[in-house]
């Protein structure tokens, strides 16, 4: 009996043993991989993932609201960043200080999306700063309302201009400097795929042309492996939709939530679809709006 006991003890204490060394090697091997996949999160609380190191992405139209919110976020998970802007210079200067304290390359481009060769000169800055290009966010745009037999012929073209044509005139651009495992994300609007207000027939139009784009470009450039989707806020509480303004009521009444969200939300998405673990998702619209579209 004894010595079935001692046995009994001596293989307890071996699997004991041997459970310890593997926690063990499981613990230096997170701490070995801690530096290239995760990094304290930007307040302290929690981790987040590095998963773009190496990245370098351009987000157009990004010195404030959801642009700034997705370059930031770009730079948290670790890509290099630039970005357009076209008024605000000490907004973007800000952005471009948030970028480098993540201890990434950031770069604010000024670049009117109006105009075609500005949108192209922003690609070949991009590649001339960063070296090349992988993610493509096509952000900027523009909002006008009015009843359409009152709109004027340069609202519906600053509409179209800025809105859909440059998206593709940049993805244009990016296209021979994108490898495999690139990424054009674009940001539109979930107004694109319901209008519940009078007065948004071209700002709807506008976006919805965004639709056909990605899932056109999808298709063009799936053989390559770059994958082409789109992401379609709802309400966002951002200078130019503010959760206290004129439309915020409303807006909240039709959202399932019953609140806005905030640009954290829409760069979650963008972040998302940049990674490698989006790298089955292409031609598809993402539609992040609290359920106003449910």
């Amino acid at each position: 009996m004894q010595h079935d006991n001692e046995s009994v003890f001596n293989r307890r204490r071996m699997l004991v043993g041997a459970t310890a060394g593997l926690a063990a090697m499981a613990a230096s091997s997170m701490a070995h991989a801690a530096p290239d996949a995760v990094a304290s999160g930007q307040h302290g609380a929690g981790l987040r993932v590095q998963d773009l190191i190496g990245k370098r992405a351009l987000v157009t139209g990004a010195s404030r609201g959801i642009g700034a919110g997705i370059a930031v976020a770009l730079a948290d998970r670790g890509a290099d960043v630039t970005f357009t802007y076209l008024q605000s210079s000490d907004k973007a200067a800000g952005v471009v200080r948030e970028i480098q304290a993540r201890g990434r390359k950031g770069l604010a481009i000024r670049a009117d999306s109006a105009d075609p060769v500005a949108v192209r000169r922003s690609i070949d800055d991009t590649v001339a700063f960063l070296g090349g290009i992988d993610i493509l966010v096509n952000n900027v745009g523009i909002a006008r309302s009015g009843p359409l037999a009152q709109m004027s012929f340069a609202d519906i073209d600053a509409l179209l201009n800025v809105n859909a044509r440059a998206a593709a005139l940049a993805a244009q651009a990016a296209i021979p400097h994108l490898r495999a495992g690139g990424r054009i994300i674009t940001v539109g609007s979930c107004l694109a795929e319901r209008v519940p207000y009078p007065n948004l027939t071209v700002y709807s139009m506008s976006k919805s042309a965004l639709l056909a784009f990605t899932r056109g470009l999808a298709r063009e450039l799936g053989p390559q492996a770059i994958t082409v989707n789109l992401v379609q806020p709802g309400p966002i509480d951002t200078d130019q939709n503010p959760a206290d303004g004129e439309w915020a009521e409303p807006n909240r009444r039709l959202t399932a939530l019953g609140r806005y969200g905030n640009p954290a939300d829409i760069a979650a998405a963008v972040t998302f679809l940049a990674s490698p673990a989006a790298q089955f998702i292409t031609g598809s619209a993402m539609t992040v709006d609290a359920g106003f579209n449910a």
